[in-house]
């Protein structure tokens, strides 16, 4: 079952397995000073026991003999200890990853696969011409949405003692760095080591949505902030190598997020902090920019003397002058001859005043910004000032360009019940939630046109509603329409739901000439709601009151789905095929309706919940369901693998750009076979749901996954703002897709990724034949890269000590873990037989390694949790040092395995 294998380093991977060792080392010595030697000893012992249990097949009650009945304090540091290797090897390769770009820069030979180079490449020699490739540039949209929804929450004190490591790692490259310079690097490694020792994983107060906001505010300002320019420098690069082409280009990348805007499920979340959030990213962005002129302002001392500039910037400078005294006043004297620094000082004086809404002297909006960095810009180019100073000022023009004035856009989204609630207290309709959808889109339809509502109630979710809306009117005034993102609805079923959010709209006061001035997004969640959604997005675009507001909104009508609900409702290929299905068939219904439809991808960051590498999920996306915008959601630990580090932040966001050029402009080709394939996908995706709800739905399935899982540890970690669950638990359906995936992949069977699929594979070879499932798996993108996923799950999987976890379900074990074992062992044969393969991960050797590098370290990890869990257990759950240890343990196994949630 397990794949016992050493792990191999191919020989480019050399100085990886070098950071490994030292960092390794680095870590001993640290445990061996806090702790003492003793303790590493021990550490090692356990170790070597994981590694022999794997590689000799010894019994795992030997390694879990070693970790059984220890103290509690010695267990959470036994936890620790191994969670401090994990943090450097995941570190290790991440700095490898930027040494791997470099080397492919250095060399000089074919461009690094999926960089934007290599895309123009590709595309050149699929025939794209200049022309076309720079239409298409004017068309992309990449919007990367940032979301509270944590599954690894690592504080702001630990992110920087990590990039410490990371910049220690990366003077390393030097060659030429002396002894001296060597001993300082592993000094600084060593401090941040010990210091991160020092420092709790996690606060015990649970975060609120501010200290969300500002932990997610980390990355989009730190970062993504530093690297947009180099992004679009990037581009500008590839476009003159394989073009020949230097034109202007425009903005394709924004951000967004859900922080302080997610009111679904969240008491937390409302009026108060949408406001906050947004006047939160507007300070941020505003200091940021503030930052950069006074960078600029030194860097640019031209004096008059030397160099003239252009009229155009001499007479803003004088206007401003007269216009703004108090920023004028700011320039001093003695550089009243350098007329770039006088004006970038003028600039930073209306930033500061921009902080006060009703300064007179601060900007009124970004584009007056943005218009005054193009004459300083233009100015410098036109006077032999390119290479002294007109580079840095484009690179914060597509600063500005990117993030505005407000950092991100904020979504806000609410679920569908919250509105029925609120319309049945305006409407005095005690029966309002239980009535006929075509019945209730009549009863709304004059009040989603500007009929006022019948009453003025003052019930709670009337007014809380009323409130929001009215915030962001006030919102669109103070920030720009480009504040705001999308207002979504979750648990969307009806033409209805999205009208109720119109009315609810009017009623707060959000109109603009008439119109409500807002993107509304149903969100499609479960299998159902996905098969539905072609029905509902018909009856929507019937109607004439809300195509006159779609009309106001230049026809676009965007539409969310949800990955992570779909998987837990009906298992990995139901989630997957609806989602495939589904995006077929609404293109379909917009082409109909002559509009434009745009999808906005819920996924979070493991394969069940839609996890996905970002070229092969779009190159198998349905052909013109991409066409030039992508809109994802970013959760839990992704957002620290993808944007934790700026190199890795810039390769992430260039193949994320590169791959959506891709798939609009080439999308994978018209294939003959493909009507067959998905008529036999509909059947495997219908036995596969079958065979997975008639587990999920078995007697004592709720006390089984509440017992052979920690997720009564996850319900009580401080991890987020949001309740775990939605309400009391009756089944699976009443807990929040997150913690459902997290407690599989705790107990490290991730049941959630592949239970079904087996079924589904083994009922296909039998009704199709084994010759046609292997041509599916081999030629059909979609199928190949949903099994591609799964084998990485698999891998990931350890049956012996999920195992051990079940067994703490006493007499539902064996009913239950019975037929995870079976539906395992056939989910693994098949995966294999019909990608020809003799291991799970024969094609992937870098995620092999990957994975063998972590064991050692997870499998103890899981064995003590499986300890201290039924140690807690029996004491009534109110042991507090006891919940430190498995919290402890909690976050070591995520990061070790990494995608979690």
């Amino acid at each position: 079952m397990n794949q016992h294998r050493s792990p191999e380093f191919a020989p480019h991977d050399a100085p990886l397995r070098e950071d490994v060792r030292r960092l390794g080392a680095q870590v001993g010595n640290m445990l061996a000073e806090q702790i003492s030697p003793a303790f590493l000893k021990e550490v090692e012992r356990i170790r070597m026991a994981a590694i022999e249990r794997r590689e000799e097949d010894a019994p795992l009650d030997l390694l879990a003999g070693l970790l059984t009945g220890l103290d509690t304090g010695h267990a959470e540091s036994l936890a620790r200890a191994f969670a401090a290797y994990f943090q450097v090897v995941n570190v290790a390769e991440r700095v490898h990853r930027i040494r791997r770009r470099r080397d492919y820069q250095r060399e000089g030979g074919a461009p690094q696969p999926e960089s934007l180079l290599d895309v123009l490449m590709r595309l050149k020699a699929q025939g794209v011409e200049a022309g076309e490739l720079l239409e298409w540039l004017e068309r992309l949209q990449v919007e990367p949405v940032f979301t509270a929804h944590p599954t690894e929450a690592v504080r702001r004190s630990l992110l920087e003692k990590e990039q410490s490591i990371v910049r220690a790692l990366v003077d390393n490259f030097d060659p030429t760095r002396t002894p001296q310079e060597r001993k300082e690097d592993d000094d600084r490694i060593f401090m941040a080591l010990s210091a991160g020792w020092q420092t709790a994983e996690a606060s015990p107060i649970s975060p609120s949505v501010q200290d969300e906001h500002h932990h997610v505010g980390f990355y989009l300002a730190n970062p993504i902030y530093r690297i947009v320019p180099a992004l679009y420098e990037s581009l500008a690069d590839a476009l003159q190598t394989v073009y020949g082409v230097a034109v202007p280009i425009p903005r394709v990348l924004s951000f967004a997020t859900w922080v302080g805007g997610d009111m679904d499920g969240n008491p937390n979340v409302g009026a108060a902090t949408i406001a906050a959030s947004l006047a939160t990213q507007r300070a941020h962005v505003l200091e940021h920019y503030i930052e950069d002129i006074a960078g600029l302002a030194r860097l640019l001392s031209q004096t008059e003397d030397r160099v003239d500039v252009d009229s155009a910037l001499a007479t803003r400078l004088f206007d401003y002058r007269v216009r703004f005294p108090e920023a004028a006043a700011k320039v001093r004297p003695r550089h009243a001859d350098m007329p770039y620094r006088s004006l970038l000082t003028v600039i930073a004086a209306r930033l500061e005043a921009t902080h006060d809404d009703d300064h007179p002297e601060g900007y009124t909006s970004v584009a007056e910004l943005l218009d005054d960095l193009h004459l300083v810009a233009a100015s410098l180019i036109d006077h032999r000032g390119l290479h002294a100073g007109a580079y840095a000022v484009r690179r914060l023009i597509w600063r500005v360009r990117t993030f505005g004035f407000h950092l991100a856009r904020l979504d806000v989204r609410q679920d569908s019940r919250v509105h029925d609630d609120a319309l049945a207290a305006l409407l005095g309709d005690a029966e309002w939630a239980a009535r006929d959808v075509a019945e209730k889109a009549t009863l709304l339809r004059p009040l989603a046109g500007g009929d006022e509502a019948p009453t003025q109630s003052e019930d709670a979710a009337v007014v809380a509603l009323r409130d929001v809306f009215a915030t962001l009117r006030d919102a669109r005034g103070r920030y720009g329409a480009e504040a705001l993102g999308l207002y979504i609805i979750s648990m969307a079923r009806s033409a209805a739901d999205v009208l109720a959010v119109l009315a609810l709209a009017r009623h707060g006061g959000l109109v603009e000439d008439g119109r409500v001035p807002l993107d509304i997004a149903p969100l499609f969640e479960t299998v159902d709601d996905l098969a539905n959604a072609p029905a509902t997005l018909r009856a929507l675009l019937d109607d004439p009151v809300y195509r006159e507001h779609l009309a106001s909104r230049g026809d676009r009508q965007w539409v969310m789905l949800g990955y992570s609900d779909s998987g837990k409702d009906g298992g990995t290929l139901a989630s997957r095929w609806g989602l495939q299905r589904a995006q077929v068939e609404l293109l379909e219904v917009a082409a109909e309706a002559d509009i434009q439809l745009a999808f906005f991808h819920g996924r979070g960051g493991s394969a069940s919940r839609g996890g996905a590498r970002i070229a092969p999920a779009l190159m198998s996306s349905p052909r013109g369901s991409v066409a030039g915008v992508l809109r994802v959601t970013e959760q839990g630990e992704v957002i620290h693998r993808k944007y934790g580090i700026r190199a890795l932040a810039l390769r992430n966001l260039e193949q994320t750009v590169g791959a959506v050029l891709r798939s609009s402009m080439r999308p994978r080709t018209q294939e003959p076979r493909e009507d067959v394939w998905r008529e036999r996908m509909g059947q495997l995706a219908a036995r596969s749901r079958q065979h997975y709800r008639a587990f999920v739905d078995r007697d004592g399935f709720v006390d089984y996954f509440r017992t052979a899982t920690p997720i009564d540890v996850i319900e009580r970690m401080t991890l987020g703002s949001r309740p775990s669950r939605r309400r009391s638990m009756r089944g699976v359906q009443d807990l929040r897709a997150i913690p459902w995936v997290f407690a599989w992949t705790q107990c490290r069977s991730i049941l959630p990724g592949w239970y079904g699929l087996g079924t589904a594979l083994e009922y296909g070879a039998n009704a199709f034949g084994e010759a046609e499932m292997i041509e599916m798996a081999r030629d059909w993108p979609f199928f190949a890269n949903m099994l591609d996923d799964v084998a990485m799950v698999l891998a990931k999987c350890d049956l012996g000590i999920a195992e051990a976890f079940s067994q703490l379900a006493g007499p539902l074990h064996e009913p239950f873990f019975g037929l995870i074992r079976e539906e395992f062992e056939r989910t693994r044969e098949w995966l294999m037989r019909l990608r020809r393969s003799d291991s799970l991960l024969e094609h992937e050797p870098k995620l092999a390694l990957s994975i063998d590098l972590r064991n050692p370290y997870v499998d103890p990890m899981s064995l003590l949790q499986v300890d201290l869990l039924k140690r807690w257990r029996a004491g009534g759950e109110n042991d507090e040092a006891l919940l430190t240890a498995l919290v402890a343990c909690v976050n070591g196994v995520s990061q070790g395995l990494q995608n979690t949630g």
